[in-house]
């Protein structure tokens, strides 16, 4: 079958056998792992393979995400990744089974809600030890969390941190056992077991597969590792899994030899930004048919390692193509392997059409 480019390939097998190899992994040192979809935009086929590779949850931040996982048949327990908005709160508790949390105001709208459905809702209440994104600094747990143990409609299902997607802080033994202390504390001062210690994502890999990650930690929230095969603290191809999981094509538009530096007078580009371009002389360009609204420009790799990636505008991008294994022409497609950052964005894009590749 013929697609119009852009196209996006997806492979399920790589997918499940990704997640396989990660999840064992967990398993073995009895860690449960909620498979992340949203940078799929929880493609249906995506979260299949997740689920048939041994998940114990399927988790995305995107409530309607949630809801068409729901509809997919996906048996699983939901996991909101994102605090919900207090203005969702009905919609929460109706697509997840439970969310991650920081704030008693938002905790309490999920909690009449929940009763309003005749459920009870988990929560994990989340912890900031150092990342400085969502969650709740450590002195203040215990207090929160004696607040939410007394709303009916919860279940405080235990607690969680966030690290490296902000602030870029690595997982370690010490930010661990800072999460492991807050809920010992919250522990003693309200008798709930608290039983699920939610170290964080695909970052945390590295520590446990070093022997270092404490006993305590029993669940991670893993994404990046599973779908792309990615160490995600250096991007270097994790131990066991495959990198050609996801891949891009494109249609050449234009093909000529043109200098590698504007002629003119510059200003900021269509994007507000300045470019400072190498003098390589005349070269062979080439234009394919994506652009910024539907990827990461700098976060694609030509599968031609000749090919380079100069840039791109909203619809174009601009490709170095002097030095390409072929004579790339007008109508030839070229393809690319993803990053995270273009992944999701093309994910997300009505423009680029997902076409489904089963291995043979």
């Amino acid at each position: 079958m013929t697609y119009t480019t852009p196209y996006l390939e997806l492979y399920p097998e790589r997918i499940k056998a990704n997640a396989k190899s990660i999840i064992d992994l967990c398993h073995r040192h009895g860690i449960q792992v909620a498979a992340v979809t949203k940078v799929t935009a929880a493609h249906d086929v995506v979260a299949h393979a997740l689920e048939d590779a041994g998940a114990d949850m399927i988790a995305d931040s995107r409530i309607t995400n949630l809801r068409s996982l729901g509809e997919s048949g996906i048996a699983l327990p939901r996991l909101l990744l994102r605090l919900p908005a207090p203005s969702e709160a009905q919609m929460v508790v109706r697509n997840s089974e439970i969310s991650l949390n920081s704030g008693l105001h938002t905790l309490k709208l999920l909690s009449e809600a929940a009763l309003a459905e005749k459920i009870r809702h988990g929560v994990i209440i989340m912890v900031d030890v150092g990342d400085l994104r969502e969650g709740i600094w450590p002195d203040q747990a215990v207090d929160l969390v004696k607040a939410a143990a007394r709303l009916e409609g919860l279940e405080v299902l235990g607690m969680g941190c966030n690290l490296a997607c902000y602030g870029g802080v690595i997982p370690s033994e010490a930010n661990m056992q800072k999460l492991i202390d807050t809920r010992n504390q919250c522990r003693k001062a309200t008798g709930l077991p608290l039983d699920i210690l939610s170290g964080g994502n695909s970052a945390n890999l590295p520590l446990l597969a070093c022997g270092q990650m404490p006993a305590e930690i029993n669940h991670l929230r893993i994404g990046e590792a599973i779908i792309l095969g990615r160490n995600v603290l250096d991007r270097s191809p994790w131990p066991g899994t495959r990198q050609d999981t996801f891949r891009l094509f494109a249609e050449i538009i234009e093909v000529g030899r043109k200098p590698s530096v504007p002629i003119g007078e510059r200003g900021q580009d269509a994007f507000g930004g300045t470019t400072d371009f190498e003098d390589r002389g005349i070269r062979k360009r080439a234009i394919c048919t994506i652009g910024r609204q539907d990827v990461v420009v700098d976060g694609i790799e030509p599968e031609d390692k000749g090919i380079t990636v100069l840039g791109g505008s909203s619809d174009h991008l601009i490709l170095d193509v002097e030095d390409a294994a072929t004579d790339v022409k007008v109508g030839d497609e070229l393809s690319f392997f993803p990053g995270y950052g273009a992944l999701l964005a093309m994910s997300t894009s009505p423009y680029v059409a997902k076409v489904v590749v089963r291995d043979k």
